[in-house]
């Protein structure tokens, strides 16, 4: 069997297993890889991403409001 015969066999058999159309199949199959792809990779990998976010956000220049967060985490 052909690699794109053996592919397009596997998005029939998941599709038929989970009752969902060929897209949905594909779709699901792509999300479960990917979650898995990321759990496996260290946390200190996957902080890096949050890292270089939060360094790429805009700084707005306010001042961050003291007592507005002390009221928020029951301190004042």
């Amino acid at each position: 069997m052909r690699e794109d015969e053996a592919a397009t066999e596997a998005v029939r058999r998941l599709a038929r297993v989970r009752k969902l159309t060929l897209s949905e199949a594909v779709r699901a199959a792509c999300e479960e890889a990917l979650e898995r792809d990321d759990r496996a990779r260290s946390v200190v990998e996957r902080l890096a991403d949050v890292h270089a976010r939060v360094r790429r956000a805009a700084q707005t220049g306010e001042k961050a409001d003291k007592a507005f967060f002390d009221r928020e985490w029951g301190e004042a």
